[in-house]
This record gives C-alpha cells, structure tokens and sequence, in this order.
C-alpha cells in the first residue's frame, strides 16, 4: 500500500515537471520577402528649343533708315504713311523709317540715278525689276540672300512658299540673287464683253488664240452688219503692241521671249513666229482696232469686244461705262493658250535694300520684311486696292464688295513675270515698234526678218547695260 502511494507521489510529480518546462523553439523560417519597388526614373526634362542666331555681324537698334517711294497722293500716300507710322510705334528694335515720295516711278528712278552721282541716297527704294537689277549691277543695291536665309531675321519657308511665284520671280537673277521683294502687284489684263459676246452666240470667253479670233472677227461682222454706219469696221481687238500684250502672246504659244539662261532676248523662234503670225492675220482680217488714246470708250461704245489693260484700269473702264449708260456685264480675262491654258503679265513694284552699312542694311531690311509681310499688305491694301504679293493676305471682304477687283485677283495665279533685264526698260519700245511693222507685213519672210531685227537690237541694248 505504502509502494503504491510512493509510486503514485513520484507520478504526479514527474507530470508537473514536465509541464514547467519551456516550448520547443519553433523550426527556423525565412524572413519574409520585402516587397519589390521599381525605383522612381528621374522625370525628363522637355528639351528647351534654342533661340536663333543671327549669321549676320549687325545690330538694327536704333537705326534711322531712309525709304524713298512713288506713291506720291491720295490713297496711295495715306496708305505708305501709315504702314509706316505703325513700324515706327511698334518695331521691338527702335527702328525709324522716314519716308519720301519722290513723284511717279521714272521720277524716282531720276532721283536714284541723280542720288548714285552724289552719294545721297536713301536706305530702301521701290523700283521695277529691271531698274532693281540695274542698280545692283551699279553695287547701289543689295543682294538679299543672306538676310531672306538667316535664321533670326530671315523668311520662313512658309513665307516664301506664300509669295506668288511671279512676283518674286521678277526680283530673281539667273544666278539665284534676290535683288527686290514685291510689295504688292497688278496685271496686265483683257477687258471683255461677256453681254455682247452672248448675243454674238458665245457662251464663255475664248480658251484657245483660234477662239480668240473667232469671236474678235463676229464682232466686227456684226458691227458691219447693223443699221450704224458710224460703227462699220469696228469690233474686235484693239490692238496696241506694248510688249506687255507681246509677252502674254508669245507665252500663249509656248515661247519665251528670253534665252533659257535669262541673259539675253530671242524672237528668233516658233512661238514668236506664231504669235506674230496670228496678230497680222488678226489685223489683215479686219477683226482689230486702234485707238488714239486709252481704249475705255471705244469698249464703253461697243466698238471693241476686247481691250487690253492694266487691272489698275478696271476703275477708269468702270467710270465709262457709267458715262455711256452700258450696263453691259464685263470684266477682265487671260490670255487664251494653244494648250487651253491661260496667261497674264504680272508686274508690280519690288523694294530694294540700297547698300550703306551693315547695321542700317539689317535695319532697312526688317523693314522690308514689315513692309511685304501679309498683315502690312493687308493694311496697304485695303488704302490703295492694289493685289497683294502674297496668297496668305487677308483681303477683307473686298471681293464681296468689289466683283471686278475679285475677278482680276483670281487671275493672279496665272501670272507670268516680264524678264527682269537692266536693258528691258529699251526692249519694251523696240518690242512695240517691232509688232507695229508685224502688223503691216504683207509675208512671212518679211515677219520672220522683223523678228530677227528685233532679236539682233536687243542684244545691242544689253550690251550698252552691261
């Protein structure tokens, strides 16, 4: 009995020790993973566009430039005087331009002349073409170039894609140089009589030089025919040959009247043999006209169906018609091509950037660009109703306003320029005189030596410029 209290003592005692003591450490883990983070890229900075850097060696700040001019009244003269009032108030170099007129351009082309003898002569000038390459041939005008290149001061290619093709064209020699950016532009035009040419049972201007005749020679018929003996040999075209009519001709049946390198004239060639022949079969038909002065009444009278002109015309045949009570609808056409395409002469007035220094160079130049930019342009033309130089000008609503002045500037596009010579000034008579006797030859043998005269005096007149 003892024993077995004893064991069970022993027992119970044994069963509390092994409770007393610890746990077994638990079996030994990994640590935990941390979580993974992709590391934060520092943010990239926009690359910051560097600002263009003149190549020129100049600075304009300042500068006082001189720009002599032919628009010398009216609207015109109000036009120059605010555009340039604006440049002086808002220029961001200080730049101040003092403007001059100087009478009608062959005026300012004398003041030039006179001004390169004493030395006093403006910083910027307008001029034709060919008075523009003249006076760089002289080194009184400045090549352009560099400045229409630079990267701070020069024309987008925009701006110069923006530019009708023609107009810069005309400043443009055969090696590349600018000599004159244009500030504006006309065109050499024909007046037609849409009303009469309708009840002469033509339904749209003529589109080839065979049309053309066609409907110049029904309208003398006509006139022949009526119960007006006063206007028996009348209709047709009015022909006066100034080479701005020639050029359009030639070019309507695929010539030039220059070389191919634009260094010389050559009447020596097919398409001034064509257009020569057709204006003397023209003429020999009875189907042309001349008259004493401009042609703005005989067109008003119905004597002539076409008239040649200046679109700056439009106005002056406005006011005759008016005055003969015609309220004939009218307007200017191109010349008509053998091909059915059509052609203009486009001219109009450049500026030149005479040469004195280089900071007034540059000065006189971001005026020009001022000058000839299409928010100038607008202005200027919305005083003196001249075309703009550029396609991105805003022209108003003057086409709404005006449908004649709408129709002579869709006609811009098909604007061809006259060669840019320093001798054409000359040509342009020896071209005149020349197509008169075109009219009055009785041959082709006779025509094709007119031609080669004139070809042989042209050259004679480029040497004496060169």
């Amino acid at each position: 009995m003892l024993r077995k209290t004893i064991f069970g003592i022993l027992l119970i005692g044994a069963l509390m020790l092994a409770a007393c003591q610890p746990e077994a450490p638990p079996e030994p883990t990994e640590p935990p993973l941390e979580p993974t983070v992709a590391p934060m890229e520092e943010p990239m900075e926009e690359p910051m566009e560097e600002a263009p850097v003149s190549n020129l060696d100049a600075d304009p700040t300042g500068q006082t430039i001189v720009f002599w001019h032919a628009m010398s009244s009216g609207a015109n003269l109000e036009g120059i005087e605010a555009v340039v009032a604006d440049f002086n108030a808002s220029n961001e170099y200080g730049i101040t331009v003092e403007q001059f007129a100087q009478g009608r351009q062959s005026e300012l082309e004398t003041a030039v002349n006179a001004a390169v003898a004493t030395g006093e002569l403006p910083n910027l000038t307008q001029g034709f073409p060919n008075g523009l390459v003249r006076w760089f041939g002289l080194d009184i005008v400045a090549g352009l170039n560099q400045y229409i290149d630079d990267p701070l001061y020069g024309l987008s290619a925009e701006e110069l894609d923006a530019i009708f093709a023609a107009a810069y064209a005309a400043g443009t020699l055969p090696d590349g140089t600018q000599v004159g950016i244009p500030m504006h532009q006309s065109a050499q035009v024909i007046f037609y009589n849409h009303s009469w040419a309708q009840e002469l049972g033509f339904t749209s201007p003529p589109a080839t030089p065979a049309e053309f005749k066609e409907q110049a020679c029904a309208a003398r018929a006509a006139n022949d025919a009526d119960a007006d003996p006063d206007n028996d040999g009348t209709g047709g075209l009015v022909y006066f040959p100034d080479a701005s009519q020639i050029s359009p001709w030639i070019w309507a049946f695929g010539g030039e009247i220059v070389t191919a390198d634009g260094s010389a004239y050559d009447f020596n060639t097919e398409a001034a043999l064509d257009a020569a022949l057709f204006l003397n079969d023209l003429v020999a038909s009875g189907c042309t006209i001349t008259t004493p002065s401009f042609p703005n009444p005989e067109f008003a009278g119905r004597l002539t169906l076409f008239a040649p002109s200046s679109t700056a015309g439009v106005p002056f045949q406005a006011d005759a018609m008016e005055e003969a009570g015609n309220e004939d609808v009218w307007g200017p056409i191109a010349w008509p091509a053998v091909d059915g395409s059509k052609y203009v002469d486009a001219f109009g007035q450049m500026v030149g950037v005479v040469k004195t220094n280089p900071d007034q160079d540059l000065a006189s130049w971001i005026f020009m660009k001022y000058l000839t930019s299409p928010e100038a342009q607008a202005q200027w033309i919305d005083y003196t109703g001249y075309f703009p130089s550029q396609t991105t000008t805003d022209v108003g609503t003057r086409p709404q306003e005006d449908a004649l002045w709408a129709e002579g500037l869709a006609l811009l596009e098909y604007g061809k320029a006259e060669p840019n010579l320093a001798a054409h000034g000359a040509v342009r008579g020896a071209i005149r005189d020349a197509f008169f006797a075109v009219a009055e030859a009785t041959s082709e043998d006779e025509i094709v030596a007119i031609l080669a005269g004139l070809t042989s005096e042209a050259a004679e007149l480029v040497a004496e410029t060169q």
